[in-house]
């Protein structure tokens, strides 16, 4: 049975902490789970087991994973450096009916107001069953890290709002990148063309830049 929602952040965080040091493989059968072959098909399983063995409660809803405590949970693929093996998806970006939109409000910052991280082996040569959980951190923005995100993402919004997210790429932003995030190139959705009329395209995500989480890791873990 999965556990119950944590009442508090320090009950939260004392269960991500044991889960530090055991595999994927071990969380997997305590959770009855079983580990696909590989993450290709799969991106989202890793979140997906920790969230149960955590008692997140959100599911697919446009809320933080642990709601009753503000807590969004990202699990992040760590190298043998220890550095970040990519990027971060945060959340879907939105394309259309942005008149009014501001940063304070925004789904983006609601979502990475308070997050925990767990770090977790990723190279692809350990087999996923064996890759090892890694020690957590709870972590909100500094006053830094929240203007980076904002001057990012507002320089985005204003590219999306003057008709220009096809020519986003991820290269602009400093910390936050948007890309496309759909499962085939057939999943279309809405937004403003070059002279404000609508078009069709992908759909695009925030995602953070692996140097942002890479300095936030060192920062906390001083690798």
């Amino acid at each position: 049975m999965q556990p119950s929602p944590p009442t508090s952040e320090h009950a939260l965080l004392e269960r991500a902490c044991n889960l530090a040091g055991q595999t994927l493989g071990e969380l997997a059968v305590q959770a009855g789970i079983s580990v696909p072959m590989d993450l290709r098909r799969d991106k989202g399983w890793v979140g997906q087991l920790l969230e149960w063995h955590l008692g997140a409660s959100a599911g697919s809803k446009p809320v933080p994973d642990f709601d009753n405590l503000g807590i969004e949970l990202k699990t992040i693929p760590i190298g043998y450096n220890g550095k970040p093996l990519e990027t971060t998806f945060v959340c879907v970006a939105p394309l259309i009916g942005l008149h009014g939109l501001s940063w304070e409000k925004s789904h983006i910052r609601h979502k990475l107001a308070r997050v925990l991280w767990v770090p977790v082996e990723g190279e692809r040569d350990i087999p996923l069953p064996d890759r090892h959980v890694g020690s957590p951190l709870l972590w909100s923005p500094s006053e830094e890290e929240e203007q980076q995100l904002r001057r990012d993402w507002e320089e985005l919004m204003d590219m999306i709002v003057l008709g220009q997210v096809e020519q986003i790429t991820a290269r602009h932003g400093e910390v936050l990148q948007l890309r496309p995030k759909a499962a085939n190139s057939r999943a279309l959705t809405e937004a403003y063309g070059a002279n404000g009329q609508p078009i069709k395209t992908l759909p695009r995500g925030f995602y953070l830049k692996t140097h942002f989480t890479a300095a936030l890791l060192e920062r906390y873990f001083i690798l």
